[in-house]
C-alpha cells in the first residue's frame, strides 16, 4: 500500500471514470496480481463440477475404485488449493481497496492544504466532510472490479466452452441467457447514479448545516434562534430521507435481480439438462456437472451485478472528488516586489481606501459586504485592488502573505497547547530557564512552565483581554485546547484568536468582526487596547459596534458593498443618518455572549 511519506501521484480528475482508472493505473501490479488470482479462483471453482462429473462417470458408475479415489484427491486438492487462493485473493484486494482510499484521501488532503485559506471560499465545509467520511470508502469498494470482476469474465468464458464439449444447446443458451441477465439490471444501474447523485448533494449540504448548528448553537439559543435553526433542519433531514428512500428502492431491485435472476436462470438450465439426460443425450455425470457449472456461473453473475452496483456508486463519488480536486487557489502571476514602505491600500470596486499607519473601521449593515473587502485587499479573491498603487496581483504572493495578515473570527484553530495555538513551538517555551550554568552542574529544579513566556506573547494576551483565560485554565499556557477552541466559549476563542493574530505582529491587520462575541466591558477595553498595541501600524477591522468604532482613526460606511460616507465615528453621527440607524441597532442588539 502506499506509504504515509510516499508521493500520492498526480490525480486524473478529467472525470469520475479517468479518476477511477488513475487509482488502477498508481497499483499495477497489485491489480494484475488481484485479477489473476481471482480468475483462477473462479475457474477453479468450476473444476469443481467437472472432478465430480468424471468421479460418476468413471468411479462411481463402473464401480472403479481406484479411479473414484483418484478423482476424489484431486478434487479435495483443487479445494484445499481454491480455498488458500480465496485468502490470496482477499488479501490482494483488500490491499489495493486500501491503498486507493489512503492514496484518495492524501489528494484529497494535499489539495485541500494548496488551496489553504481560499479552502473555505470555494467549498462548503459539508462537501469536504461527506468526500472524507463516504466517497472515499465508496471509491475504494469499487475497485473491487479490478479482481472479481475480471474473474467473473474469464471464469463465464471457461465455463462456456466446458458446455459447448457437453451439450451446444445448453451452450448456446447459458451464453445468451446469462447477457440478458445483466442487461435487465443496467437501467437500474443507470437510475441508481441519478439517484446517488442528488442524495450525496444534499448530504453534502445537511454535513454543513450540522457543522453551522454545532459551531452557532450557544448564538443561536442566545438569540432565540434555535427553534427556527432546527425546524429548517428537520424539513432538510426529512428530504434526504426520502432521497435516501429512493436510492435503497433502487439498490434493493439491483441486488434482488443480482441474486434471483441467475437462481431463477439455474433452475431453466437444470430442466433442460435433465430432459437431455432423460432423453439419453447426456450422461448421469454430465448432468451433474451442467449443474455444477451453471450453479458456479451464479456468482460471476452476481459479481457483475455487483460491480456494476459499486462502480456507479464509485463513480459518483469519483465525480465529487474530482470536483473538489478542480478547485484552484488564486494563480500566483506576481513578479513585481511589494511597496517597500507602508502604502495605501486601494479597493477599487467598493472604493475604500486603507491610509497606513491608521486605525480604519468598516460599518456596514451586511457582514459579507465588509469581508468581501478585506478579502479583495488580502488577495484571497481576485480583483483590482491595489497597494501603494500596485496591483495586487502583480505583487509576489509570498511577499502579500508575509505582510498582511487577515483574522477570521471564526478562523480554524488547531488542537494543541494554548502556547502552540498562540503560534509559538512547544519546546522554545518549555525549554526557558532550564539551561544548567556549567557541563556539570544540574539544572535548576524550575518547572518548564514557570518559565515567563515571550514578550510578544504576553502583550498579544493583554491587548485581546485575554489574560483571565490563561488564568482560568488548570496549566495555564501548557493546558491543553480542544480543535477549534471547543473547550473554550465563544467569547474565549474569540480573544485568543485575536490575540495570535496581534502575536504574530503584521504590517497589516485586517480583523473581520474581532468582537462580536465579547460583552460590552471586555469590548471596550479590547478597542481600547487594540489602538494602542497597534499604534503607527496599519490596521482594519470590520464592526459596527460603536464601543470599537469610536476608537477608530477613520471610520468608513459601506451601503450595498460600496462606500457612502468617511469620516470619524463622532462625525459621522451628526451628519450619516444611515449610519446612526445601523449604530444604534447594533446598540439596542442583545448582549452577546462571553
Amino acid at each position: 500500500m502506499i506509504d504515509a511519506y510516499e508521493d500520492p501521484g498526480t490525480p486524473d480528475h478529467r472525470g469520475g471514470w479517468h479518476y477511477l482508472w488513475w487509482l488502477v493505473r498508481c497499483q499495477p501490479g497489485r491489480s494484475a496480481l488481484g485479477a489473476l488470482i481471482a480468475s483462477v479462483w473462479m475457474v477453479l471453482l468450476a473444476a469443481t463440477p467437472y472432478l465430480m462429473a468424471k468421479a460418476i462417470d468413471e468411479g462411481l458408475e463402473p464401480r472403479d475404485l481406484g479411479m473414484l479415489t483418484l478423482w476424489s484427491a484431486a478434487l479435495f486438492l483443487v479445494g484445499a488449493f481454491n480455498a488458500w487462493l480465496s485468502i490470496m485473493r482477499h488479501r490482494t484486494m483488500t490491499r489495493v481497496r486500501m491503498d486507493a482510499n489512503f492514496r484518495t484521501v492524501k489528494v484529497v488532503v494535499g489539495h485541500a492544504v494548496r488551496l489553504g485559506a481560499a479552502l473555505s471560499r470555494r467549498a462548503g465545509a459539508g462537501e469536504v466532510v461527506t468526500i472524507g467520511v463516504g466517497d472515499v470508502q465508496t471509491i475504494a469498494s469499487a475497485l473491487t472490479v479490478v479482481g472479481p470482476g475480471v474473474g467473473a469474465i474469464i471464469a463465464y468464458l471457461v465455463v462456456a466452452g466446458l458446455l459447448v464439449s457437453v451439450s451446444p444447446v445448453i451452450a448456446a443458451v447459458v451464453l445468451l441467457g446469462m447477457p440478458v441477465i445483466v442487461g435487465l439490471v443496467g437501467p437500474f444501474l443507470t437510475r441508481l447514479q441519478g439517484a446517488e447523485t442528488e442524495y450525496r448533494d444534499r448530504q453534502g449540504v445537511l454535513t454543513a448545516r450540522i457543522a453551522d448548528l454545532a459551531g452557532g448553537l450557544r448564538v443561536l439559543n442566545g438569540l432565540g434562534g434555535k427553534g427556527l435553526f432546527a425546524d429548517a433542519f428537520q424539513r432538510d433531514s426529512q428530504r434526504l430521507r426520502e432521497q435516501g428512500y429512493r436510492v435503497g428502492a433502487v439498490t434493493s431491485w439491483v441486488q434482488a435481480l443480482g441474486v434471483g435472476l441467475p437462481t431463477l436462470f439455474l433452475a431453466v438450465v437444470t430442466w433442460l439438462a435433465a430432459r437431455l439426460a432423460a432423453q439419453g443425450d447426456i450422461s448421469i455425470g454430465e448432468l451433474v456437472s451442467v449443474y455444477g457449472y451453471v450453479a458456479v456461473l451464479v456468482g460471476p453473475v452476481a459479481f457483475w451485478v455487483e460491480c456494476g452496483y459499486m462502480l456507479s456508486r464509485g463513480v459518483v463519488a469519483a465525480r465529487r472528488v474530482v470536483r473538489f480536486l478542480s478547485l484552484e487557489p488564486m494563480e500566483d502571476r506576481g513578479t513585481r516586489d511589494a511597496p517597500a514602505e507602508a502604502s495605501v491600500l486601494h479597493d477599487p470596486e467598493s472604493g475604500v481606501r486603507i491610509l497606513p499607519g491608521r486605525l480604519t473601521a468598516l460599518a456596514g449593515a451586511r457582514p459579507a459586504e465588509t469581508a468581501a473587502v478585506l478579502d479583495r485587499v488580502a488577495r484571497y479573491t481576485p480583483s483590482k485592488a491595489s497597494w501603494g498603487g500596485i496591483p495586487l496581483d502583480e505583487i509576489q504572493l509570498p511577499q502579500i502573505r508575509a505582510r498582511i495578515l487577515m483574522a477570521d473570527h471564526e478562523s480554524d484553530v488547531f488542537a494543541g497547547t494554548l502556547y502552540e495555538v498562540m503560534g509559538a513551538p512547544a519546546k522554545a517555551f518549555r525549554g526557558a530557564g532550564n539551561c544548567a550554568t556549567s557541563p556539570n552542574e544540574p539544572a535548576p529544579a524550575t518547572q518548564p512552565h514557570e518559565a515567563p513566556p515571550p514578550a510578544h506573547i504576553t502583550t498579544a494576551l493583554h491587548t485581546a483581554a485575554a489574560e483571565d483565560i490563561v488564568q482560568s485554565l488548570p496549566d495555564g499556557l501548557d493546558s491543553p485546547i480542544d480543535a477549534n477552541a471547543r473547550n473554550l466559549s465563544g467569547g474565549q476563542r474569540q480573544r485568543i484568536r485575536l490575540a495570535r493574530a496581534l502575536a504574530a505582529d503584521p504590517e497589516v491587520l485586517l480583523a473581520i468582526e474581532p468582537t462580536s462575541a465579547l460583552d460590552a466591558h471586555t469590548e471596550a477595553r479590547v478597542a481600547t487596547r487594540l489602538k494602542q498595541a497597534r499604534q503607527g501600524r496599519t490596521t482594519v477591522v470590520t464592526t459596527t459596534s460603536p464601543l470599537v468604532l469610536a476608537h477608530a482613526d477613520t471610520v468608513i460606511h459601506l451601503v450595498d458593498g460600496k462606500v457612502a460616507a468617511t469620516g470619524t465615528h463622532q462625525g459621522l453621527l451628526d451628519y450619516d443618518p444611515a449610519y446612526k440607524a445601523l449604530v444604534a441597532r447594533d446598540t439596542d442588539a442583545e448582549e452577546p455572549v462571553r
